[in-house]
């Protein structure tokens, strides 16, 4: 296995863990390591923190789960309930089953997205528990109908009910070559 690949599957394994810490212990609420600050090039400070997803490879049945819950009632306290109950059993149990790449929800006039889309890449920087990642990225924009759309789009509203019908889902693809880890990923 290359050092890249090595890097990659342990930062997808340290996601799912902080991420199933997040719904077991604290309700849900994004801890510091699911939050990216974002630098480019063309600025000289940093973007952040924005909150990032995780999306499963094959996600089309999760998805669904996530739109029924979000549609079986409008009160937020039991969608929420409803949402850790899910995501806090085996859903992070299995890093191999998510795609290598982070989502972001930005509204439709938002600068910082369209900054970044016109860039076309950033830096995502993650930290928590003495771990350090810096990811280079390629960011892409993300099409209403696309499955990482949904998905991300239906995870998010489960746990916040004023997310709005329409947003801009940014899509950031790593350049494991280019990404490193803070201590050093040796396994």
């Amino acid at each position: 296995m290359t050092d890249s690949e090595k890097l990659k599957k342990y930062f997808i394994g340290w996601q799912c863990r902080i991420r199933q810490l997040a719904v077991r212990k604290d309700d849900g609420r994004p801890s510091t390591g699911m939050q990216a600050i974002i630098a480019t090039k063309a600025t000289d400070q940093p973007i952040g923190p924005v909150n990032t997803g995780l999306v499963r490879s094959d996600s089309k049945d999760i998805t669904a789960e996530f739109r029924f819950i979000v549609q079986k009632t409008h009160d937020p306290n039991l969608r929420q309930e409803a949402a850790i109950k899910l995501l806090s059993s085996a859903y992070y149990q299995h890093p191999k089953e998510f795609e290598d790449l982070l989502t972001a929800t930005f509204a439709l006039d938002s600068e910082i997205a369209l900054h970044l889309l016109n860039t076309g890449e950033c830096e995502l920087n993650f930290e928590q528990y003495q771990q350090q990642f810096k990811l280079h990225c390629a960011v892409e924009s993300v099409a209403e109908t696309d499955e990482i759309y949904q998905a991300t789009y239906w995870h998010n509203r489960m746990f916040n009910p004023v997310l709005p019908a329409k947003i801009q889902l940014l899509k950031f693809t790593p350049d494991w070559d280019n990404s490193t880890a803070t201590p050093e990923v040796t396994r």
